[in-house]
């Protein structure tokens, strides 16, 4: 690997790592990065709205399946967009035997994100995955490699065969992934495969291989994913417990302090000189969004560092406007705060929660919420008494999780994520025409420095302010 970058836009939310995000950082010679998570949802809602801009037509105008594409804008678009009171299409909730029309969405979505995210300059271009979120991996990936991506990035789980299927589609070959289900028993089927010839329309030529990067919490994850994976490891992305969105859980049994918050340790804490002796790049995470602590990553041996809160709040990103200024007023008045949620998101992984008045940061306005799961990208499968697999929610209604053998315990603080998520983007679903989703903002513990990149008498900073920042001081 070479010309390796010293900055790695993060892959954040949602839609918030859009691909204007991604392509404001990457035509400056850093590494942009887009998130894939959900990245279906949010085509098929940006289509929704009416395309403005005409950006996602853009995009579907250089997919090289052309009858693919058209189906998906004949399907989604609506010209002009939807009436404000009307509900975004519900889209089939992911499922090991997904619909056909589902496999393409990913596909064109992912290839949509990256081409936009490429646009006007040479340089690299990323794409983050949630190894949680597993059944839309393969149509996601082989989409993104479809435009080209440069670099594929993976946390949340420990992603040991993704190298593989990289190898796999760089050669248009079918590709298997083994979706995780709780309960399950020696000789259950439980691969889904993609097979790329059975949605090409025409021959399309050989796929560059992406540079994989495994998102990590320690030097033993990393050990393993270099000793078991399925195919290359290229490097590594070391995230701290500071950094925003999911964070691993604390190693052994789970403390809080004070505030209701995970209790991180020495154990926690990364050995960045086992790291270097591992002889791969690796990027550091968390906290790491200043000019001193990008010099001091790369004076222990990092290649450079990943920033997710820095670039999250800059104009580029995907976060609608009025949560970025509240949250920025709230950094410059000295008000903001993170609290690290040990219940909130579906996973049981921790996770960061900037709050905000008007956001479901607030109990009192989520639990006016009617509880619904009707996005499903975090549902847990699991095996069913006859042997098939079901899907279970613990911020679904309760007594359905319970119904199918959930335990009421694991619903008590549960959000539901997925549609937070979209709200944050501005594609907030509404119901019978009244009941609109409000969303929850994840940032990591440096938030509250980010109003070092707002220059006097502005409201707001670009990434290019924060590129800047980060390499001259």
């Amino acid at each position: 690997m070479s010309n390796l970058p010293a900055i790695i836009q993060g892959g954040m939310g949602v839609g918030v790592s859009s691909w204007r995000l991604a392509r404001a950082v990457s035509a400056i010679g850093q590494l942009g990065v887009v998130s894939g998570t959900a990245l279906d949802q949010v085509f098929a809602r940006r289509l929704q709205d009416g395309d403005p801009g005409g950006h996602m037509r853009r995009g579907l105008d250089r997919f090289p399946f052309p009858a693919m594409a058209e189906r998906i804008w004949r399907t989604y678009n609506i010209a002009g967009g939807k009436r404000e009171s009307a509900s975004y299409r519900a889209l089939p909730m992911h499922a090991k035997e997904n619909t056909r029309e589902l496999k393409e969405l990913c596909i064109v979505a992912n290839f949509v994100e990256v081409t936009l995210a490429r646009g006007g300059h040479q340089n690299p271009v990323g794409i983050n995955y949630l190894e949680k979120i597993q059944i839309p991996h393969l149509p996601s990936i082989y989409g993104a490699m479809l435009a080209g991506v440069h670099y594929v990035l993976m946390g949340a789980g420990i992603p040991l065969k993704i190298p593989g299927v990289l190898d796999c589609f760089a050669n248009h070959q079918p590709a298997s992934y083994t979706l995780h289900v709780t309960g399950a028993q020696d000789g259950d089927d439980n691969t889904m495969t993609f097979v790329p010839r059975e949605f090409m329309e025409c021959d399309v030529p050989k796929l560059t291989r992406p540079t994989f990067l495994a998102i990590v919490s320690s030097t033993t994850l990393a050990v393993t994913l270099l000793r078991k994976a399925n195919g290359k490891v290229d490097g590594f992305v070391i995230e701290g417990d500071t950094a925003g969105g999911h964070n691993a859980p604390p190693r052994g049994k789970l403390q809080l302090n004070g505030l209701g918050e995970p209790i991180y340790g020495e154990r926690d804490r990364v050995d960045v000189e086992k790291l270097r002796e591992l002889g791969v790049p690796f990027w550091l995470a968390g906290g790491y969004g200043t000019p001193e602590r990008l010099r001091e990553a790369l004076a222990a041996g990092a290649a450079g560092v990943q920033v997710g809160t820095a670039f999250e709040f800059c104009a580029e990103s995907g976060l609608r406007g009025d949560y970025k200024q509240a949250l920025l007023g709230k950094v410059i008045s000295g008000e903001a705060r993170v609290f690290t949620d040990p219940l909130a998101s579906p996973t049981n992984f921790p996770f960061k929660v900037a709050q905000l008045e008007g956001s479901v940061s607030e109990p009192a306005t989520y639990e006016a919420r009617p509880r619904i799961c009707d996005a499903g990208y975090l549902r847990e499968a699991y095996r069913t008494a006859d042997g098939g697999i079901d899907y279970r929610c613990p911020a679904e209604p309760a007594t359905t999780y319970v119904s199918k053998g959930g335990k009421l315990e694991n619903t008590v603080g549960r959000k539901c994520v997925c549609n937070a998520l979209l709200a944050n983007i501005g594609h907030p679903q509404i119901r019978n025409g009244k009941h609109l989703e409000r969303g929850l903002v994840t940032a990591g513990d440096a938030l509250i420095g980010i109003g070092r990149f707002v220059a006097p008498n502005q409201s707001e900073y670009t990434a290019a302010d924060v590129i800047t920042n980060l390499m001259n001081g």
